[in-house]
């Protein structure tokens, strides 16, 4: 179930097999009423791979060598370049908050006599609304000018602590509600050692699982008001603040309140959690649901269910004792032994609790007082913590409640959602992370409809070795996820939350680079997201036999923008990382094999007829001495080449680089013998540019710039491809006959610096200054 505001969304989830058009099913949903109580339904470093080149410059390293280490990460989201500042730091508004020290502001706070004021989330009302003017004049004040004697939580938290205000965040709502069931998870979220009294300075603080970590937000507790009472989420007790704030540090996380209009229950909890939600449609459940709910009972995943709702009345009570349109909290799931003298055996079982806490219960087989339990010894009820109070909670059979109950929802909690000294005894998930962009011009590919770019979405190879220990297919469990990043934040900027999904295809080498547009072509996918669709995080459950495969996160429409988390959890050990290759020059021995690649082949009478022109104007220039500048390179080349391609000629920094690439010595000339190198070289790079120009456009595609340099005989890895990209093509994606050369020319010339220091080949070069400036300089 998803709690949303009053608000209209319209949603468009893809349905495609990508062998055809897809099938758009579009949805405008009008979400909620103001008491919160609606539901909706319907649903400088080089290289990559498995080594890391690395540069070391200067003098006395740590390592007790003579030179210190200097390596960057392995390519994960945007590359950067080492020393050089992030605009996308810069602009991160998220930086300054994770970087607020809670003790270090409260110690400042309690040296200076003076209550905290939160220079990250300004009492004003731009942090209520970046879209809009307030509709009324707010006043923020702290809890002790609100009531006489405030404090953080007032007996213990509890659902009912929670209500709604003004503001359309009843999805939020819902999961704080839930939060409260699990007291362990809730005080990793609001710790309770906060209050009103000791050492209070107006200060508090709370975590929030932020897209791959655990991050603390600290707040002032100025809170909005409207003469005098609390504008947005507040306790019952009006002196009870703990909701108030808690609600107030997630709006400061996603920049306001407004933010925090519209969304659904799982968001937030997976923010509460770390967790991956799934959606279960009874009406239409896998015939493994009961494994699914007794195992995430296991590993203490957070699970709900609810029936639809009464369009005509709200929360209403059928004649069972259930409730349409509410919230159940699933509290126990189990296989309880049963023995008569007739028969034997196991019965799986269900716990339900309704969040009011009162008699409103079911009044079915196993319902509280009912005659089955006479058939179950006491010692079991005992260990059930079986009771017949008028508490909420009760019992089901699966059977039962597989009819009465239409929607499930789990949130399977994280590796990192509780500490070893919190299991009890459960199971918890094995879980890989990895952060990713998709970068327009580079690696945004798009779905599979759209072939020619969606080999170039970032791929994650996964190895599954072990099946789960109760399969009896020998198959393996594994739950993905792909989110978005940042969306919600970025609402005030006009952005929206992008259409995502992904695929998943076997692999049959495990130690396959990095897959080219002909594996898509030939190879079907084995799994996939259930759609692709514009939510924060898609999810999906698969069932795979033991082996290596590929997944591909992507957006449905190419040449999108997006930062994004990919989670991957599996009930067995496995093995993920992003499938790359490593940056340099292909053997000789090897780069024949290499798909695309292009053999010098015999000179055409063209050609021939080019390079007797050309050796005849290099001896004409050339004078006595038979060598020539950068200059008279530009104007032998371009005689012949602007006949032959459409473009301005080559640059003097393109024949500058042509020129260095092969001038040792620093002379700043070239002589016959390297000019006949040269000329081989261009010849093979022309040929390679005019087999992937397939439009004669006299321009390549940025994302086919990867096929043409391997084809040329260069690897790349991915942080060294996409610094390429944005080097060398324009800002619609193209690059131009001149630049590729250009870009040819010069990864030839550093890479081969770079194995003429590295001689031992084992990616590691040590440069003293004026060595490094000489070679990334001069080429």
């Amino acid at each position: 179930m998803s709690y949303t505001t009053r608000t209209t969304r319209t949603v468009r989830t893809f349905y495609s097999d990508g062998r055809g058009p897809p099938k758009v099913e579009t949805k405008t949903y009008t979400y909620g009423d103001d008491s919160g109580g609606s539901s909706v339904n319907g649903g400088f470093n080089i290289g990559g791979g498995g080594r890391r080149f690395q540069i070391r410059v200067g003098g006395g390293g740590q390592d007790g060598s003579d030179q210190p280490n200097y390596s960057a990460p392995a390519f994960s989201q945007r590359p950067q370049v080492i020393g050089r500042a992030s605009r996308k730091e810069k602009k991160d508004p998220f930086s300054g908050v994770i970087n607020q020290s809670y003790d270090e502001i409260k110690r400042r706070c309690q040296e200076e006599g003076c209550l905290f004021e939160d220079p990250e989330f300004e009492a004003e009302d731009s942090s209520i609304f970046f879209s809009r003017a307030p509709p009324r004049p707010f006043e923020w004040k702290r809890p002790h000018e609100i009531c006489d004697n405030p404090v953080f939580i007032a007996d213990g938290a509890s659902r009912f602590d929670v209500q709604q205000g003004e503001l359309g965040d009843c999805w939020l709502l819902a999961a704080i509600a839930s939060l409260t069931v699990n007291q362990r998870l809730f005080a990793k979220v609001v710790p309770p050692d906060q209050s009103f009294e000791d050492g209070y300075c107006g200060l508090f603080r709370f975590h929030f699982w932020r897209q791959g970590e655990w991050v603390e937000v600290v707040v002032d507790d100025r809170l909005p008001t409207y003469y005098g009472q609390l504008t947005f989420m507040h306790s019952v007790d009006k002196n009870e603040f703990w909701s108030a704030l808690l609600e107030k540090a997630y709006a400061k996380l996603e920049g306001s309140y407004e933010s925090l209009k519209g969304g659904s229950t799982c968001e937030a909890m997976v923010d509460f959690t770390g967790g991956v939600s799934e959606f279960f449609d009874l009406r239409k459940a896998p015939p493994n649901l009961f494994s699914i709910m007794l195992k995430a009972s296991q590993r203490g995943s957070l699970m709900g269910c609810s029936i639809d709702a009464d369009p005509n009345q709200l929360e209403a009570r059928l004649s069972n004792g259930l409730v349409m349109g509410h919230a159940y909290s699933i509290t126990s799931v189990l296989l309880m032994d049963i023995e008569t003298p007739s028969m034997s055996g196991k019965i799986p079982m269900v716990r339900v609790r309704n969040p009011w806490g009162n008699e409103a219960e079911w009044k079915g087989r196993w319902s509280d007082q009912s005659r089955e339990w006479s058939l179950i010894p006491d010692s079991q009820k005992e260990s059930m913590g079986l009771t017949f109070d008028d508490d909420g909670e009760f019992w089901m059979s699966f059977d039962d409640f597989s009819k009465n109950f239409e929607k499930l929802e789990i949130c399977n909690l994280g590796p990192d959602s509780l500490e070893e000294d919190e299991l009890d005894g459960k199971k918890r998930w094995e879980g890989h992370t990895e952060n990713g962009e998709w970068i327009p011009r580079v690696n945004a590919g798009g779905c599979r409809n759209y072939l020619d770019t969606f080999w170039t979405n970032p791929q994650y190879r996964v190895t599954l070795t072990d099946p789960d220990d109760d399969d009896d297919d020998d198959l393996c469990t594994m739950l993905v996820g792909v989110l978005q990043k940042d969306r919600r934040k970025k609402r005030k900027e006009g952005l929206d939350m992008l259409t995502i999904g992904y695929v998943i295809y076997k692999l049959g080498d495990e130690n396959h680079g990095p897959l080219d547009v002909k594996f898509f072509k030939y190879n079907a996918s084995c799994a996939k997201s259930p759609s692709f669709i514009n939510l924060r995080e898609v999810c999906g459950r698969h069932k795979l036999s033991p082996g290596t495969y590929v997944i591909i996160p992507s957006t449905f429409e190419p040449h999108q923008n997006g930062d994004y988390l990919l989670r991957i959890f599996t009930e067995k050990a496995n093995e993920t990382n992003e499938l790359d290759e490593e940056t340099g020059i292909i053997e000789e021995q090897e780069v024949k094999k290499v798909p695309g690649y292009r053999e010098i082949p015999p000179p055409t009478d063209e050609e021939q007829e080019q390079e007797q022109a050309l050796k005849a104007s290099f001896r004409r220039v050339a004078g006595d001495d038979m060598e020539i500048d950068a200059y008279e390179l530009r104007d032998i080349l371009n005689a012949v080449f602007t006949k032959e391609f459409v473009f301005d000629g080559f640059s003097l920094d393109t024949t500058r680089s042509m020129v260095a690439m092969h001038d040792g010595d620093l002379s700043g000339k070239l002589g016959f013998d390297e000019f006949k190198v040269l000329w081989a070289d261009l010849r093979r790079w022309k040929g390679v540019f005019k087999e992937y120009d397939r439009d004669r456009s006299g321009n390549l595609s940025s994302y086919e710039l990867r096929s043409a340099l391997h084809a040329s005989g260069f690897r790349l890895s991915n942080r060294t491809f996409s610094a390429l990209v944005m080097r060398y093509s324009s800002k619609n994606g193209n690059i131009e006959f001149g630049d590729f050369i250009l870009c040819a020319i010069r990864m030839k010339t550093m890479l081969a610096s770079f194995r003429n220091i590295d001689v031992d080949n084992s990616g590691h070069a040590a440069f003293d200054v004026d060595t490094f400036i000489q070679t990334v300089m001069y080429s």
